[in-house]
């Protein structure tokens, strides 16, 4: 099945000659060892190419999802004017987001039980259905608003399989020195795709404001609801397409594993969750990451409505949106491939990324006070400072998801990643949700930003790093 797909030289077994115990040797990390954990005792590891193809379409499938998450809040004066939307319900419908995180553990309980295949159809299939009741043709606005909810609360229990998949994925199918790059490709594509709703909303979507020639008359107003629809039928295709490949092909695992680590043995659902939370380093670390980036999500989902208090036009309010999450992918997918090359430094690497973020958040927050500060209040600074703040922040992410692995193995990686990102969603949720309350004075928000970020460098200084799965592939515990 797999040489069709794969070259000679990747049908090699990872473990060469003199590399390895002899075979028959029963191979056991030791943390599988101290949980009881019976041993395992793998075929040779072997990668396929077709391992390229499964990426792209999970990563793929991210991006549409953050691309309709993401939908609303780059033309949400324009949703007001088109839909009637209140900021309640901008607020509310970036809020579904992590609303969708709340039935999380039954997607993880699935992940662990069906595998990858039939959680990722299972997501793509609600992703079409969500897309699918936005586009309802319907000439109520009120009962239109809430088919745009529904659809919404969709795409947003798409959420759990697209941020949490991503390491269970590269663990799967990818050997040990791609497996941090793979996750990068599979977590960030989903940042990709909300970036892309900074940009492809404001461009086609024109603003009612004094940025824009068109009147709020009613003739204004059809014409922006039909562009906004034009962007909903987009979306809705994109996904179905996505489904269908889906569907077509996308395998639960490859024939052999590509590596020890994969082979071996995991703990089961309820005891990863004991395990997860009696690890105090674990929470140490899942909240170093479920704070700031739970923040910096919120945070950019109303990048609009925080701007224009400071006269930032919807159009460049996307492009700073766009160019900071753009960055962060790309630095992103550069550091998790360092760190496939440099094995061993994932805290310093976190380190580094959060120094600047706190740095580059402060600028951010105080530039918005410049009649305290008096710091210059331009484009340029704002461009600066956002671009800055979302490369240090997002690129942080997968090299987070393979320290958590890597910290509390032999969990799965799906519970792992899933209980983090729950928390993540959770405090996005809360600041959300403040936020519909207290939406005419938003520089509290902008304070939580370096709050968020100076605590968790706070928390990865004090973390102290384990490297069990990278253990067991490298020195083979016997």
């Amino acid at each position: 099945m797999g040489a069709g797909w794969s070259t000679e030289e990747e049908r090699q077994p990872l473990l060469g000659p003199g590399l390895g115990p002899a075979p028959g040797t029963v191979w056991r990390s030791r943390e599988a060892a101290a949980a009881g954990l019976p041993p395992a005792i793998p075929g040779p590891g072997r990668v396929y190419g077709r391992r390229w193809l499964v990426l792209l379409l999970f990563s793929l499938l991210g991006f549409a999802q953050g691309l309709v998450w993401n939908t609303w809040g780059p033309i949400q004066n324009s949703a007001r004017q088109a839909y009637g939307f209140s900021s309640w319900d901008i607020a509310l419908l970036v809020l579904w987001g992590p609303i969708g995180f709340l039935p999380c553990f039954a997607f993880m309980w699935l992940l662990d039980k069906r595998g990858l295949r039939v959680t990722v159809l299972l997501t793509s299939f609600l992703m079409v259905l969500g897309t699918g009741l936005r586009c309802v043709p319907v000439s109520d606005l009120l009962l239109k608003r809430r088919l745009i909810h529904g659809g919404q609360l969709l795409n947003g229990l798409a959420g759990p399989t697209v941020m949490n998949a991503a390491p269970f994925l590269s663990t799967t199918w990818f050997s040990a020195d791609e497996r941090a790059t793979a996750t990068a490709i599979a977590s960030m594509l989903s940042y990709l795709g909300g970036a892309c709703a900074f940009l492809v909303g404001p461009l086609v979507v024109p603003a009612p404001n004094g940025t824009s020639p068109l009147l709020a008359s009613e003739t204004s107003r059809t014409h922006i609801k039909d562009l906004i629809e034009t962007v909903l039928y987009a979306e809705f295709g994109v996904v179905c397409l996505l489904f269908s490949a889906t569907l077509a092909y996308f395998p639960p695992r490859p024939p052999l594993p590509p590596s020890v680590a994969a082979a071996s043995q995991r703990l089961s659902y309820r005891r990863s969750f004991c395990r997860l939370l009696s690890n105090m380093r674990f929470l140490m670390i899942a909240l170093a990451y479920a704070i700031p980036l739970g923040v910096f999500a919120g945070w950019s989902g109303v990048l609009d409505l925080i701007l224009t208090p400071v006269h930032v036009s919807q159009v460049d309010a996307g492009w700073i949106g766009f160019w900071s999450i753009v960055g962060g992918c790309v630095v992103g997918i550069a550091m998790a491939r360092f760190a496939d090359f440099i094995r061993g430094m994932l805290k310093l690497i976190l380190l580094l990324l959060f120094s600047g973020a706190t740095l580059s958040s402060t600028w951010f927050t105080l530039t918005c006070l410049n009649s305290i500060t008096h710091l210059p209040l331009t484009t340029v600074t704002l461009y600066a400072s956002c671009i800055l703040l979302g490369v240090f922040l997002n690129s942080s992410i997968p090299i987070f998801f393979e320290l958590f692995v890597e910290t509390v193995y032999p969990v799965p990686e799906g519970i792992t990643c899933g209980v983090v990102t729950f928390l993540s969603n959770m405090f996005m949720g809360v600041l959300l949700f403040f936020l519909t309350f207290y939406h005419t004075e938003l520089s509290w928000f902008n304070w939580c930003l370096p709050g968020s970020c100076l605590l968790s460098l706070l928390l990865i200084l004090c973390f102290r790093e384990s490297y069990d799965r990278l253990y067991l592939d490298v020195v083979v515990s016997v």
